[in-house]
C-alpha cells in the first residue's frame, strides 16, 4: 500500500476518500490488513504529509482511528478528545488539515459504550472533565424519545445521545468555521458522522 503524495491526495475526491475509509474498515472487521511497509512509509513522509481524511474521535483506547479504518502513517489526521467533543483547538486544527494540507473529508466519530457519554447521562462532575462532559448536554436535551431511566444505564437512551453529540458535533463545526463551511459548499470537503461499535468493530455511516 503507498502513501499518499500530493498528487494522488489532489486526485481524490471527498466521495472517494470516505470510500476508503469503508473499505478500511471493512477490512478491519474481516481482520484483513493492507500489504503496507510503516518503516517505508516513514521514509516515505520525511519530507511532508498528504492525508486525504480528518477524524475527529474519542479518546477510548479501543477508538485508534489509523487502526479501525486499516491506514498508515501519513494518510489522516487523527484528533482525539473525550466524547469527541468540539472546542477551538480542534476546530482550528480541522481547518489547518483542510484548508492548508487538503484532506477532503472530516469524519466526526462516535463509539458505543462510551464512557464520556454515559458520564454526561449521569451528571458526573470531576475537575475538568466536567466542562469537556458539559459539552455533551445538548445531545442529551436533544433526545426525546426516552421518557423514563434517562441515565447511563440505560443502553438505548446512551446509543441515542451518542448519536445526537456526533450530529450536533457536525453542526457546531459548520457554524464555527466559515473556512470549512466554504470548502463544503466548493464540493472540495465533505463532513459526515459516524459511530463505532466496540462489540464487532464496525462502523456505521450515518446517510444525512
Amino acid at each position: 500500500m503507498y502513501t499518499h503524495s500530493k498528487e494522488t491526495q489532489s486526485k481524490l475526491t471527498p466521495d472517494l476518500a470516505i470510500e476508503i475509509l469503508k473499505e478500511g474498515n471493512d477490512r478491519f472487521v474481516k481482520n484483513l490488513k493492507a500489504n503496507r511497509n510503516l518503516l517505508q512509509q516513514v521514509n516515505e513522509t520525511k519530507t511532508g504529509q498528504f492525508p486525504f481524511a480528518t477524524i475527529l474521535s474519542c479518546m477510548d483506547s479501543r477508538t485508534s482511528a489509523e487502526l479501525i479504518f486499516d491506514q498508515g502513517l501519513g494518510d489522516i489526521f487523527s484528533i482525539r478528545i473525550a466524547g469527541n467533543v468540539l472546542n477551538e483547538d480542534i476546530v482550528g486544527s480541522m481547518e489547518f488539515a483542510t484548508k492548508v494540507v487538503g484532506t477532503k473529508a472530516i469524519v466526526v466519530l462516535g463509539h458505543t459504550k462510551c464512557g464520556a457519554i454515559v458520564g454526561a447521562c449521569n451528571n458526573v462532575e470531576l475537575g475538568h472533565l466536567t466542562t469537556v462532559l458539559n459539552k455533551v448536554k445538548p445531545a442529551i436535551e436533544a433526545e426525546k424519545t426516552t421518557t423514563e431511566n434517562r441515565t447511563g444505564s440505560n443502553a438505548a437512551f446512551v446509543n441515542n445521545v451518542t448519536e445526537n453529540n456526533v450530529r450536533l458535533t457536525i453542526e457546531q463545526i459548520k457554524e464555527q468555521s466559515p473556512i470549512i463551511s466554504e470548502l463544503i459548499a466548493e464540493n472540495k470537503l465533505k463532513i459526515v458522522g459516524g459511530v463505532y461499535d466496540v462489540d464487532n468493530g464496525g462502523v456505521t455511516f450515518f446517510n444525512d
